[in-house]
C-alpha cells in the first residue's frame, strides 16, 4: 500500500486547509485510516481516524469541532478538512493505514503503512 499526502501549506490563524491522502497498490476489504502529526521536537501524535467501510470517526480532543476526516471510496482517497487553524496545529501531517482493522487505534504502532508527510504551518 502506497500513501501520498498533499494539500499542506502556509496559512494564517483562523484559516483552512484540506489535506488529501491517495492510496494505491495492494487493496484490502477493510481498513482503518488515520491522520497523525508531528511538531518539531515532539512525538508523533494522533489527530483523527476513520473506519473505511463503516465511516466511523474518532478525533483527538484538541481538533474536535475544527477538523473533519472523510474518505472517497471510489477514489481511494482520505481527506482531512482543517478549519479554524491555530499556530499550535503547525506540524508535519502523516496519513496512515491499517488493513483488516476493526477498531480505531490512536497509537502509531497500530498502523503498518505511512505516507511521507505534508507540512502544515499556521502563522499567528
Amino acid at each position: 500500500v502506497q500513501l501520498v499526502e498533499s494539500g499542506g501549506g502556509l496559512v494564517q490563524a483562523g484559516g483552512s486547509l484540506r489535506l488529501s491522502c491517495a492510496a494505491s497498490g495492494r487493496t484490502f476489504s477493510s481498513y482503518v485510516m488515520g491522520w497523525f502529526r508531528q511538531a518539531p521536537g515532539k512525538e508523533r501524535e494522533f489527530v483523527a481516524a476513520i473506519s473505511w467501510i463503516g465511516g466511523s470517526t474518532y478525533y483527538t480532543d484538541s481538533v474536535k469541532g475544527r477538523f473533519t476526516i472523510s474518505r472517497d471510496l471510489a477514489k481511494n482517497t482520505l481527506y482531512l478538512q482543517m478549519n479554524s487553524l491555530k499556530p499550535e496545529d503547525t506540524a508535519v501531517y502523516y496519513c496512515a493505514a491499517q488493513p483488516h482493522a476493526i477498531v480505531i487505534d490512536t497509537t502509531t504502532g497500530g498502523y503498518d503503512y505511512w505516507g511521507q508527510g505534508t507540512q502544515v504551518t499556521v502563522s499567528s
